[in-house]
């Protein structure tokens, strides 16, 4: 498998699952900023939609969307808890999780990164991701992670988006279970290997 990614960007999540699920894969960096991969190959031509992650299967298949590419991995190393059995409710809590990274969290800090966005609607987003990290620290009281007792898919693309905060001023000092839970995460041997690979550690 080939994982096409972006140092930090949100691709960092499936990559953490890669080393979690101790499964063999070929790190492919594609810019987001000049869609090129380092020997020069025009990164539209892989994946159309320009952004990353992108995982390409053993037969070429290409998977998009970070949601999905974690379920897939998830489900190639069951025995790594992941991501509960499919078919269960605690499977449709994983879904619920995801698209509530991907919309809420994920998407919030879209603006943010825009050099175009206007400072009136930078504060509206800051305030409305404090918001939501306000439900989430309430959510984490009491939890080692967001599904309970395993480490699973939706705390890595979490993990990954909440690493936006500094850089973009989302102030988390506020919320002591989101910075407990977050430092529980980062602490991981497969996150801190994703990350050295990502050159976002010494």
């Amino acid at each position: 498998m080939k994982l096409y990614y972006s140092p930090g960007a949100c691709s960092l999540s499936p990559h953490i699952a890669l080393h979690e699920a101790g499964l063999a894969f070929e790190l492919v960096m594609a810019s987001t900023k000049s869609h090129k991969l380092q020997d020069g190959t025009d990164y539209y031509g892989i994946n159309p939609l320009g952004y990353v992650p992108l995982l390409e299967l053993d037969d070429g298949a290409h998977l998009r969307e970070g949601p999905a590419i974690l379920q897939y991995i998830a489900d190639l190393s069951p025995q790594k808890n992941l991501a509960p059995a499919n078919g269960t409710l605690q499977r449709y809590r994983l879904q619920e999780w995801l698209t509530f990274i991907g919309t809420e969290i994920h998407k919030g800090f879209s603006p943010l990164f825009n050099p175009a966005t206007p400072d009136a609607y930078k504060t509206i987003a800051r305030d409305k991701l404090t918001s939501r990290y306000t439900w989430l620290d309430k959510e984490l009281a009491g939890k080692e992670w967001l599904m309970g007792e395993h480490f699973g898919v939706a705390d890595g693309y979490l993990f990954t988006v909440t690493n936006w905060a500094k850089p973009t001023g989302v102030d988390l000092a506020p919320f002591p279970n989101v910075q407990a839970w977050h430092a529980r995460v980062g602490a991981r041997p497969a996150v801190q290997a994703a990350m050295k690979a990502e050159g976002l550690l010494k």
